[in-house]
């Protein structure tokens, strides 16, 4: 079966590698027909989901996993819902409306959307498909790894933003598919959503109290319980940074790159402008884009001005 992901480009800038005096090396996950990588462990969740028979997909999302469904099961033919959080942004919404599916707001928080949707799943025996937390997913996301491999040389680590954790979850597979094992991982949250960090520092699964964060995309209260067992097994290194550098970061990026992302993946960014210092020990470095359709240019500049 064709898979509905895209294989996305590395690339570089001058400018960046120049003033950092490193290698950076961008996976531009930003470049999928959804704007995320969410279509890539998603869209191989749907495809499963589909091929085992069931004509209706229900997910939970705070946004990007939800888009990426909703394309997925446009593209299969299937009904989808997607039950998102009160936070989730109109620009979001309007995407997965545009790709035909249902869309109901419900909770404050992902969590609370999450138990709705499980219940919908029950009530009209529907395939669910976790935004995270699924092997499925974590192997399609892993599909990102296999590319790079092919794309540059061995980087001396890699920087990856956390909310669920799937994506991590994926990368950590991959690197460990193709005898990358060693190169540690820089797992990024921001300030108000680091819900992995919490978790890293205990050595256990943390579940937070709340999301304050505008990063509403790295909204999880609790990561997913496979980044606990990779702790150790794999180097990783738990970094958290504010809204407000997520936001610059975002902006700076959309200068360099001409591409818009969410404060979700600014936070990872933000290592390559005001958090260098965190990249010191290293001189070559991928840095995963995982994108985020859920903002406007406008919205960033008016978080920028708020913050």
């Amino acid at each position: 079966m064709q898979a509905l992901h895209l294989e996305t480009p590395v690339h570089q800038s001058a400018a960046i590698n120049a003033r950092l005096n490193k290698n950076i090396y961008f996976k531009m996950d930003c470049y999928q027909p959804v704007g995320s990588f969410k279509i890539r462990g998603i869209g191989a969740l749907c495809q499963k989901a589909v091929a085992e028979g069931k004509t209706r997909l229900i997910s939970s999302s705070g946004g990007n996993a939800g888009y990426a469904a909703a394309y997925s099961g446009n593209q299969l033919g299937v009904h989808v819902t997607v039950v998102v959080p009160e936070t989730t942004t109109e620009t979001a919404i309007q995407r997965m409306k545009e790709q035909n599916a249902e869309v109901i707001v419900y909770g404050k928080v992902w969590n609370e959307a999450d138990a709705h949707a499980r219940e919908l799943v029950a009530e009209h025996n529907a395939a669910y498909i976790h935004p995270f937390d699924n092997p499925a997913i974590w192997t399609g996301h892993a599909s990102m790894i296999d590319e790079t491999v092919h794309q540059m040389g061995k980087p001396d680590a890699v920087v990856v933003a956390v909310g669920g954790g799937g994506l991590m979850a994926g990368v950590l597979e991959g690197l460990h598919e193709n005898d990358w094992q060693d190169i540690p991982v820089i797992a990024v949250e921001t300030e108000g959503a680091a819900s992995f960090a919490a978790s890293h520092q205990a050595r256990e699964l943390v579940k937070i109290s709340e999301i304050t964060s505008i990063a509403k995309t790295l909204g999880a209260l609790e990561v997913t319980s496979v980044l606990v067992d990779w702790l150790d097994k794999h180097p990783i290194e738990s970094v958290i940074v504010s809204d407000k550098e997520a936001v610059t970061a975002c902006l700076n990026f959309a200068d360099d790159f001409r591409v818009i992302v969410e404060p979700a993946c600014g936070a990872a960014l933000s290592l390559i402008y005001d958090n260098a210092h965190t990249l010191e020990n290293y001189s070559s470095v991928l840095m995963i884009v995982c994108g985020g359709a859920g903002v406007t240019i406008q919205q960033l500049l008016e978080w920028q001005e708020t913050l």
